[in-house]
């Protein structure tokens, strides 16, 4: 890997740390020849994964929509921009584990709302209110209702 600091091509690892919870390899390296360390770090990313649109269409799995549905969700909320980041990986990482080539853009929505109810009902609410397209006060408040129940 390449130096950051002064280009150097032959640096090296001086540590290396496993998150198998988030599939991250975390790797700290040392140039020899400007003396710096910096950190890198691995992940598996989805390339061949492609979602199934409500249309019909497929689109590749872009997890930028993720990240900002739940910017969206958690839009004044108290919830830092790491941990919404990590959400976003868990995320990520759950739908890998299910080991497809496609899924359905229905799939992932369940996967954000299950996360969403167990952190923040607010962002929940909100999020669900556009995944399941509430179109009248009703179906809105019937799922406050069901909220108000949940256990966290």
């Amino acid at each position: 890997m390449k130096c950051p600091f002064c280009s150097y091509k032959k640096t090296r690892v001086i540590d290396k740390r496993s998150n198998n919870k988030n599939n991250i390899v975390r790797r700290r390296r040392a140039c020899p020849k400007c003396k710096n360390r910096f950190t890198t770090y691995e992940k598996i990313e989805c390339h061949n994964l492609n979602v199934i649109k409500k249309d019909g269409r497929v689109e590749r799995f872009d997890k930028n929509k993720i990240i900002n549905g739940l910017l969206k969700a958690f839009e004044k909320r108290p919830i830092a921009r790491e941990k919404i980041d990590k959400i976003t990986n868990e995320i990520e990482i759950e739908i890998m584990n299910l080991g497809k080539k496609e899924i359905s853009s229905k799939q992932i929505g369940e996967i954000i709302i299950k996360k969403l109810k167990a952190i923040d009902k607010i962002a929940y609410i909100r999020f669900a209110s556009v995944y399941k397209e509430f179109n009248n006060l009703e179906l809105f408040e019937c799922e406050l209702k069901k909220l108000r129940r949940y256990k966290l």
